[in-house]
């Protein structure tokens, strides 16, 4: 079987879109499936929807041997590759497929580091999107500016800015416009943030400080899509089905969705709008974000360890059952979004895609697997709608309060080993709670409690939660009356009570 190339596409006589020639207009730091699956779709859709007309050079931000071979595979393949995106949409199955055509070619910053400066000498290029992990963007002092290249992505970053500095100084315009992917807060403050250091770290000198202030523009991003990447158990049927062999076959989830804090002016150059694309750009991103961490996030910690008690493994299951999803939306309707600052109609849309994202028959989205570190995954995506709506209303939401007890009760295990704290749920399977070591001791430690002492010792643990949460009115004695039932009558009885 031919590898997937664009002579084997018109060798098929393939009547999808596809861009073969177009300047380089975006540099990427990284060649994940994320990536491929977000930014570079919907880069692709730009330049057959608003006529963009630009192509991507994807840069492997570190060294070969430490990463996969996706870069050579790409280049074999001339950047193009098979996304395919799958869930439900508007209460229907989707399996969409699309090839991308924009990735113009990779290259690797460690065996190609001229090659990557040479990237900053290109006039056409205007836009840098990164997503090197959480751990990505971090500043570094041992970086130098002697090293091929520096180290951290800042300190590469700041390298390419210099040699486009060197090059365009002088011309208006020629900045770029970075949009940080990483998950952090203000991921485009902070990496600016890191580049200014190293710029005065290294006596880059006043004049290309100036320029990185007044010519470049570093947004902070929200995005969302949860990316499957390569099907290895599907892949040989999908190349049997296309007719050529592709090496980097790429899955995600239909949805998708990417919010840009930028200048209105941002509109016009990057025309997601009028390609008809989920992509918001505006001049505050955080009422988005705390939208999907307090309703797509909140659900999933609020959830899922009450239901995996009572004998579920994946979300999608979650849903076909009346009790776990009743009290997931109850808790999304009626408790987080009256705490939300966006319009009551798109909170609600977003909540809806929410559960047809739950859905999603082609994502064996385990419990197991959400649970991992629930108490700071609790204490961000919680706790905070919890005490906004106990200020407002002057109750506890009896959701999100039972979720607290839900997730003392799974927490409740009785041996420490080297992969984690060893639990039973009432069927008898036996699980592995993951968190911080001192979690765990903490949990270990207090095993033999009652459950009344044991949520009373939960809720004053400040290192937890950086507060007391028996001093708000109430929550404490809820909480042990809640963990007492549960331990009577199980979790499933308990989220039925609470509907």
């Amino acid at each position: 079987m031919k590898r997937l190339s664009y002579n084997v596409l018109k060798e098929q006589s393939y009547d999808g879109y596809l861009l073969e020639k177009a300047p380089v207009k975006v540099l990427q730091f990284g060649e994940g499936n994320f990536l491929r699956a977000f930014v570079d779709y919907f880069i692709d859709n730009l330049n057959e929807k608003a006529d963009f007309n630009g192509k991507i050079t994807v840069l492997q931000p570190l060294p070969e041997n430490s990463f996969t071979s996706v870069p050579r595979f790409l280049n074999e393949q001339e950047g193009l590759y098979t996304l395919y995106l799958r869930g439900f949409e508007n209460g229907r199955k989707v399996n969409a497929k699309r090839i991308i055509s924009c990735i113009d070619r990779c290259i690797n910053a460690y065996s190609d580091y001229e090659e990557m400066m040479k990237c900053a000498d290109n006039p056409d290029l205007r836009y840098i999107t990164s997503n090197t992990t959480e751990a990505g963007i971090v500043y570094d002092p041992a970086c130098r500016f002697s090293d091929a290249p520096a180290s951290s992505y800042p300190g590469k970053l700041t390298q390419l800015l210099y040699r486009r500095f060197q090059k365009f100084g002088d011309e208006k315009g020629k900045g770029f416009v970075i949009l940080a992917c990483e998950l952090i807060d203000d991921n485009g403050k902070v990496l600016k943030e890191c580049v200014e250091k190293y710029a005065k770290q290294w006596n880059l000198g006043e004049d290309f400080i100036h320029w990185i202030e007044a010519e470049n523009l570093f947004c902070s991003t929200l995005v969302d899509r949860i990316v499957t990447g390569y099907p290895g158990n599907e892949a040989n049927a999908l190349n049997k089905e296309n007719g050529y062999e592709d090496k980097v076959l790429n899955t995600g989830e239909v949805f998708g969705f990417w919010v840009i804090e930028g200048p209105e002016w941002l509109k016009e150059e990057l025309p997601f709008e009028k390609a008809g694309l989920p992509v918001i750009i505006t001049d505050n991103h955080k009422p988005y974000k705390q939208r999907k961490v307090r309703i797509l996030n909140g659900a999933h910690t609020s959830m899922v360890l009450g239901a995996y008690l009572a004998g579920w493994d994946i979300v999608r299951d979650c849903m076909a059952d009346d009790v776990i999803r009743g009290f997931m939306n109850k808790a999304i309707y009626d408790e987080i979004i009256p705490t939300l600052t966006l319009p009551k109609d798109e909170l609600e849309s977003f909540a809806f895609s929410v559960t047809e994202r739950f859905k999603n028959p082609f994502i064996d989205h385990s419990l197991l697997s959400i649970s991992l570190n629930s108490t700071s995954k609790w204490k961000a995506r919680v706790m905070p709608t919890l005490k906004h709506y106990l200020k407002n209303t002057g109750s506890l939401p009896v959701c999100l309060t039972t979720s607290f007890a839900l997730y003392i009760a799974f927490y409740r295990g009785k041996e420490l080993t080297e992969t984690g704290l060893t639990a039973s749920r009432p069927n008898g399977d036996t699980y592995t709670i993951s968190d911080d070591k001192a979690v765990l001791e903490f949990y270990l430690s207090h095993k033999d409690d009652s459950p009344r002492s044991l949520a009373y010792a939960v809720c004053k643990n400040a290192d937890f939660w950086g507060e007391d949460l028996s001093a708000l009115p109430g929550f404490a004695d809820t909480v042990a009356d809640t963990l007492e039932k549960i331990e009577a009558n199980g979790t499933y009885e308990v989220m039925k009570a609470c509907l």
